[in-house]
């Protein structure tokens, strides 16, 4: 586990956290949205996202320092200014942008943005890529550690199950990386870059608007990537006001996939060479409290899922990981979860994936 982590501010979660305590005490009500599937309408004037004057493309320069990272949804807000240009942002920032631009619900922005803060930050913001320069931090390197950035997240805000490879023999999908974040990858695609119109208001997501937001161009036979100049198409539209992608909704996306397809409950990993899978004894894991059978049922494994994440942060952000939870728990409402003790992490040394990324066996 990352040891070395900024202390100013954790202690006051309201300020470090400025969002948190405002959504913790939104009812649950507030935020419920549509169940997917269902016709959220369409209007053009709301949802047609700004690609013009201050939100131009405008490709980074990297000589001059501008940061770019794995995750071509925060490279083009960041090409587009509704991210700072430089690729390095606080909390609010990337709550706000997510949401406006993308339909993001505020539950999900903020507990994605606090938890790379925590995990990959210095505590109030981070970069959406590799380190900051130092006078964009508010740490001193050699001090407390030295924020590594998105980049620097993998099997903590990043993860192997990578919608593009599947040739890993070190495999790791663990209770959180795996559970919730390798399925909010594939989810994100599409529930948020497809275009909506009055006749697709769920999206559509063509070859086009696809190439666009992962910076491909060419012709089918000559396709040519280039990395960190991801942009947001013309003519986009995001999902509709009211139809903000929550974490209920995103809940709703899991189960049904998961009862499609069993194995992506699966918590486990390769051992070493690929095809290897093995999976992981979730009664050995939790005490006893939760085995196969019962891990999916009521909100199990999601109970699973987020009480992982938590055990990832380092100590000296438990308060701020107690304003997260509680955001969380209560836009989610009552998951009447089962009292999980501490997770037997030794359980974890059989796979190698898992150690990479520090606190990798956290999760």
């Amino acid at each position: 586990m990352r040891s070395q982590f900024l202390v100013c501010g954790l202690a006051a979660p309201a300020v470090a956290f400025p969002l948190l305590a405002e959504l913790a005490s939104t009812p649950v009500e507030a935020d419920k949205r549509q169940l997917p599937g269902l016709n959220p309408g369409f209007n053009a004037a709301a949802q047609l996202i700004d690609v013009s004057g201050d939100h131009a493309f405008t490709p980074p320069n990297f000589q001059a320092g501008d940061i770019r990272g794995p995750c071509p949804g925060l490279n083009a807000l960041a090409n587009h200014n509704y991210l700072p240009h430089n690729g390095v942002a606080t909390q609010t920032q990337y709550i706000e942008a997510t949401n406006k631009v993308f339909g993001m619900g505020l539950d999900i922005g903020a507990f994605l943005a606090a938890y790379a803060a925590v995990l990959d930050g210095d505590g109030l913001s981070w970069s959406i890529g590799g380190p900051p320069p130092t006078s964009l931090t508010s740490i001193a390197p050699g001090l407390l550690g030295y924020p590594q950035g998105l980049t620097g997240s993998h099997n903590k805000y990043e993860t192997d199950s990578s919608p593009t490879r599947a040739n890993n023999p070190n495999f790791w999908y663990g209770p959180f990386t795996g559970v919730v974040v390798s399925q909010a990858a594939y989810a994100f695609i599409y529930r948020f870059m497809g275009n909506k119109s009055e006749e697709y208001p769920m999206g559509i997501l063509n070859k086009e608007v696809l190439k666009s937001f992962f910076a491909i161009s060419g012709d089918d036979d000559n396709l040519v990537h280039t990395p960190g100049y991801e942009r947001i198409p013309q003519n986009w539209y995001k999902r509709a006001i009211g139809d903000e992608y929550t974490i209920p909704y995103f809940s709703a996306d899991n189960t049904a996939w998961i009862l499609k397809h069993p194995r992506i409950a699966t918590i486990g990993g390769n051992t070493g060479q690929t095809n290897s899978l093995v999976g992981l004894n979730i009664a050995n894991l939790t005490g006893g409290i939760l085995n196969s059978e019962t891990l999916l049922e009521g909100n199990n494994l999601m109970c699973l899922a987020f009480q992982a994440s938590r055990q990832a942060v380092p100590d000296v952000a438990t308060a701020a990981l107690g304003a997260l939870s509680k955001l969380t728990d209560g836009i989610v409402g009552s998951l009447a979860c089962p009292q999980l003790q501490t997770l037997d992490e030794s359980l974890f040394a059989n796979y190698p994936g898992s150690k990479v990324g520090g606190v990798a066996s956290k999760m």
